[in-house]
């Protein structure tokens, strides 16, 4: 995220270095080598799923099918599929072969669905749209399913991993009155599975499950409800209690927090630590090696005001950081760091959410996630939110203007403006967001949260900020390209960004500029270190001490470091050295050790000097 010195430049002035964006965490596993390969490698698999390219890999009834003519609108960008609206006997047909990787825990099939009619019946399906996969059926939509826009469709196809299979959508009308059936943005995501994520064993409560419903005012400002956490525990010595962070309480005090956890079931809640930023439970019997547990609890949330992280900016809320999370035990302790606003202190495991958010229907409310809205009672809409293997879940609520398109890769992207944004900045990061996440994919793994959203505000003080799926930011291509990098170092890689931060934040500096296609020739000669103390590789205690060289060092001089690293090991082996780095700790928890390691493993060259040199300890 952001650094110290965002909070005086203007948002034509951030730069690589200066527009960091934030990071989160690790995830539990057994103990296995850093070098490891993953037994999945995820993917998104559906060719030109956004019909930008043309008709290939597609095969259709007709030459019509995918179409940018008049008369429907593309989900995204132009072109768009649009099956039947004839109002005749008709059908049509739109199918690819796809290989779905073996290996892989999770594949998802979504697409979104427009269907508009002139059938006026309410209890009889006339016309027909079927989706298929090989044989069997995944779903099947009518007239009855019309819809005024675009609805995101999610369907799980793991049983097909391994497997080459046709998927297919085919439409059906009957003799009179049309129905439209109209397809964009279809995609197939892969990921997890194999063996457990790399690193220490003793990282746990593992696998946490959260399950959230809130409700929110007319405002989108104060949010109440429930979570609930089911979680395993992945260490030999048990675990008699466990800590939620609530990280947002900095922004208040503990007579007046903007998180509240009350009525806790599953185990005793004592009294707030960390200036009401930590909150222990004791559980009822010590829970051991491979057992599970839930936790449950009452929710409260006040949006303070303020164009923050957690905070808003009129009718503008951006949550991030909100919702209770479970801390980490590793074989150092319980992680309880204090909260920096100077960076990131978030150090948590990869887990799944499901997320229900009920709200005035006036107000849009992105996600961390893929997320689809029903209607709720009177003037609400409910926004479900579903992620896998994330180390948090953020969302803003507001009246904003949203753009959607889809990246030549497959991935769909969502920019969402604030009041103030001119359409043409919005389309210039929407244009940002497709390169940069397809930039990113190329070189260190295919991007697995499903859609990315990103929300933009020129008053954030802090440049941008990143959670897993959804970023935000100001309009400012090197940011957005940076807080869309993180996705993949803190976001896929974890690490824990208080002790370590220069693991999420100057790697996600040098691929910024990898994707901008700066090589950071003579960054180095630039060096100049405030004293004997200063590090790449120190705290954020430390930097919090120092914060003025925080952004200097950190991004600059870390990014700066790893463009050197590169010269010493050769263009091809560092792009192979992060990309299998990156294989090899999905989902897991990176160290400056295992990363050392890992270098070191790929040359000849001694490297004790380099991070010497460099000062690069751990």
């Amino acid at each position: 995220m952001r650094s110290t010195p965002h909070k005086v430049l203007g948002a034509g002035a951030l730069t690589a270095a200066v527009v960091a964006a934030l990071v989160l965490p690790g995830t539990p596993a057994a103990a296995r080598p850093a070098a490891a390969p993953a037994a999945c490698t995820p993917a998104q698999v559906v060719g030109n799923g956004g019909f930008e390219s043309g008709t290939s890999p597609w095969s259709t009834s007709s030459s019509t099918v995918i179409t940018s003519r008049s008369g429907q609108t593309a989900h995204g960008g132009s072109s768009y599929a649009w099956l039947d609206g004839v109002g005749s006997t008709h059908t049509d047909t739109l199918s690819q072969s796809v290989t779905v990787p073996s290996g892989c825990d999770a594949a998802t099939l979504t697409f979104w669905l427009h269907i508009d009619t002139d059938e006026t019946t309410s209890s009889v399906a006339y016309d027909k749209l079927t989706a298929r996969i090989g044989s069997t059926t995944l779903g099947t939509w009518s007239n009855l399913d019309a819809n005024t826009g675009y609805v995101q469709k999610s369907v799980d196809v793991s049983a097909y991993a391994g497997q080459t299979v046709t998927l297919s959508f085919t439409g059906t009308e009957d003799g009179s009155l049309q129905t439209s059936f109209v397809l964009d943005d279809i995609a197939l995501d892969t990921s997890g599975g194999g063996a457990p994520p790399p690193g220490d064993s003793t990282r746990t409560p593992a696998a946490p499950s959260y399950t959230v419903d809130l409700s929110s005012d007319t405002s989108g400002t104060e949010w109440t409800g429930h979570e609930s956490v089911t979680f395993s525990n992945a260490s030999a010595t048990a675990l008699n209690e466990v800590y939620l962070r609530l990280w947002d309480n900095y922004h208040g005090t503990c007579d007046a927090m903007p998180v509240r956890v009350t009525n806790v079931t599953g185990g005793t809640a004592g009294a707030p630590s960390g200036a009401c930023t930590a909150l222990k439970i004791d559980l009822p019997a010590p829970l051991a090696q491979g057992q599970s547990a839930t936790i449950g609890f009452d929710l409260g949330i006040t949006v303070p005001s303020g164009a923050d992280r957690f905070g808003h900016d009129g009718a503008y809320s951006f949550i991030g950081n909100a919702l209770p999370v479970l801390a980490v035990r590793d074989g150092a302790g319980w992680h309880l760091d204090p909260y920096t606003d100077n960076g990131e202190s978030f150090y948590s495991l990869a887990a799944d959410f499901k997320v229900t958010l009920d709200h005035p229907s006036g107000l849009l409310v992105p996600a961390t996630g893929t997320s689809t809205d029903t209607p709720g009672s009177s003037g609400r809409t409910v926004t479900t939110a579903t992620a896998s293997k994330v180390r948090d879940f953020a969302w803003a609520a507001g009246p904003f203007t949203r753009i959607s398109g889809t990246s030549p890769a497959g991935v769909a992207v969502n920019v969402y403006s604030v009041s103030g944004i001119s359409s043409s900045s919005a389309q210039s990061m929407l244009s940002t967001a497709k390169s940069a996440v397809d930039a990113h994919a190329g070189r260190f793994g295919a991007y697995p949260y499903g859609e990315l959203d990103a929300v933009l505000d020129n008053n954030y003080w802090f440049g941008g900020m990143e959670y897993p799926g959804f970023v935000l930011d100001v309009v400012s291509s090197t940011a957005l390209t940076h807080e869309i990098g993180h996705q993949w170092w803190y976001g896929i890689v974890g690490d824990d960004e208080y002790n370590s931060p220069w693991l999420d934040e100057a790697f996600t500096d040098y691929a910024t500029d990898l994707a901008l296609g700066k090589t950071g020739t003579n960054c180095w000669s630039s060096v100049s270190w405030a004293s004997s103390a200063e590090k790449i590789t120190n705290s954020m205690a430390y930097w919090d001490a120092h914060s003025s060289r925080y952004s200097t060092v950190v991004y600059g001089y870390g990014k700066c470091a790893l463009h050197d690293l590169r010269r010493v090991l050769g263009d091809t082996a560092m792009a192979k050295l992060l990309k299998d780095y990156a294989t090899a700790h999905w989902y897991g928890v990176s160290t400056t050790a295992e990363f050392k390691a890992a270098a070191q493993a790929v040359t000849s060259t001694d490297l004790t000097s380099f991070w010497a040199q460099h000062r690069i300890e751990g």
